[in-house]
């Protein structure tokens, strides 16, 4: 495998993971990082040998440059994405690809134009066990899909929101509890369960202070398959609690909370099941990012880092796309949009 260039445009705390997923994968390695700040790009940078910018065109100039991940303020990434797609930098963006679906689509029109590829971060589908029960789903284990639920309820203090300048702004975030930590349950569930037709959400600020966006939102579900569902997505319940997605059909029902499941049960039974269980059975663990969201493993990043690599050595797709980051901002914004005009709002928007 070819070993391609990447480098990091914006510096804050999830760039420490994605430069050591890049400098553990293989088939890339980290050649620049790119902040305004130039104690920030140092930081990154010089652990792994690589050259730091604080000009963004002298970023994407450096030799051996190919892939630039943009990990800046979510609603900034147009603005370092759509430079490096004019550059011919191929370009991998962190959740989410962007805040509208304007500025998503311009990215992803001038990508095909120039002929570069884009893909959105979701380093939750390259879970092992996410991959199992895409695996079971895709075997049509469950039979006729008819309900599926994610249960997102997190915790962040009064601070998080404080310190952060951008945090919690609709500028810059996008969105609060479902646009910046939830999203990636938001996506799974959408991965396992099909494209949603309706949705109708409630959006409110319950706890926190001084933000402009959600920190408790639910939603009921219709996707287009004609199952329903429940999103409840939140950094407003203490202590916060793992991640939890319910898919269930005529035949099968699975629970998986975290990375591990907690009912795995099928009409047909196979051999491997009680070999599944046992491999994911709930055990004492980390909670990840509940409460702290720098208390997350780069793992799902390498992994996703090594897809898009090999798409880009075999000439296909990776496994999440630009169009394919998009869904889940739609539907957000599609919940959004009901909880601001009090109305089932149907997809697409």
């Amino acid at each position: 495998m070819k070993e391609y260039g990447f480098g990091i445009a914006g510096c804050g705390m999830i760039a420490g993971f994605s430069a050591k997923a890049i400098s553990e994968m293989e088939g890339g390695r980290l050649v620049a990082t790119f902040s305004r700040t130039q104690a920030n790009a140092k930081k990154v940078a010089e652990p792994y040998g690589a050259a730091w910018f604080t000009d963004y065109e002298k970023f994407l100039k450096q030799d051996g440059l190919e892939i630039v991940n943009v990990t800046s303020p979510s609603g900034a990434h147009l603005e370092y994405a759509l430079p490096a797609i004019e550059a011919g930098k191929n370009v991998i963006i962190e959740k989410p690809i962007e805040i509208t679906l304007e500025r998503i689509d311009r990215i992803l029109e001038a990508a095909a134009k120039k002929g570069v590829m884009v893909a959105g971060v979701f380093p939750s589908r390259f879970n092992e066990a996410a991959q199992t029960l895409k695996q079971a789903i895709d075997q049509g284990r469950f039979g006729d899909l008819t309900v599926g639920d994610m249960y997102q309820k997190w915790y962040r203090t009064q601070e998080y929101y404080d310190e952060g300048g951008w945090k919690g702004t609709k500028a810059l975030d996008g969105g609060g509890a479902l646009m910046n930590q939830s999203i990636h349950g938001v996506d799974l569930i959408q991965w396992f369960m099909g494209e949603v037709d309706t949705v109708v959400g409630f959006a409110e600020v319950l706890a926190h202070e001084r933000i402009e966006v959600e920190d408790t939102a639910v939603a009921i579900l219709r996707y287009k398959n004609g199952a329903m569902g429940v999103i409840e997505g939140t950094t407003s319940i203490y202590p916060g609690f793992q991640r939890r997605i319910e898919i269930s059909g005529f035949h099968g029902s699975v629970v998986m909370e975290g990375s591990a499941f907690t009912t795995w049960d099928f009409e047909e039974e196979r051999p491997e099941d009680e070999e599944t269980k046992k491999k994911f059975a709930p055990r004492p663990t980390k909670l990840g990012g509940v409460a702290d969201p720098s208390a997350i493993s780069h793992i799902g990043h390498q992994r996703q880092f090594e897809d898009f690599v090999r798409a880009l050595d075999t000439g296909s797709q990776p496994s999440v796309s630009g169009a394919e980051a998009r869904k889940a901002v739609e539907i957000i914004l599609a919940i959004y949009k009901s909880s601001e005009e009090g109305r089932p709002v149907k997809l697409p928007l």
